[in-house]
């Protein structure tokens, strides 16, 4: 989770929401990390989860990401789900629930619906607090500003 949590950090120093993510290989190497970058690149899609998947895919040379992991600090939205799906990961690692979007258990298990040809793993709740606060701050102050 720090890789993706420093990811966050550094998303939120430039005014995004501070969300990150790491892809890991089977192998526990890195393939590929992002912070969310939607208002930098004017892009709703460039969530940290897409972009991460973007990068390890390329590292890879292949967009299917057969036995790769997916680290968010938040968990993911619907959008952020299905490309998880497409790339065919092999499980996804979050640390906070997303109560207002969340799809993986928060607002829908997205993950269990009938249709979706693959299924992956999920563990919830690494460094929940911290994922939590650094989410919880960043909105706190734009409040306030």
């Amino acid at each position: 989770m720090q890789p993706a949590l420093a990811q966050a950090f550094a998303a939120s120093a430039r005014g995004e929401a501070p969300a990150g993510a790491a892809v890991f290989g089977p192998d526990g190497c890195v393939l590929g990390l992002a912070g969310n970058e939607s208002v930098a690149v004017c892009d709703p899609t460039a969530h940290a989860e897409v972009l991460a998947l973007r990068r390890a895919g390329a590292a890879l040379g292949n967009y299917r990401l057969t036995g790769a992991v997916l680290v968010a600090t938040i968990e993911p939205c619907l959008m952020c789900l299905g490309a998880l799906v497409h790339a065919r990961v092999a499980g996804l690692v979050f640390g906070a629930r997303d109560p207002k979007a969340g799809a993986v258990v928060s607002r829908l298990a997205a993950g269990e619906l009938p249709f979706l040809n693959h299924r992956f793993w999920v563990v919830e709740g690494v460094l929940a607090e911290e994922c939590a606060a650094a989410m919880s701050r960043f909105f706190a102050a734009r409040r306030k500003g």
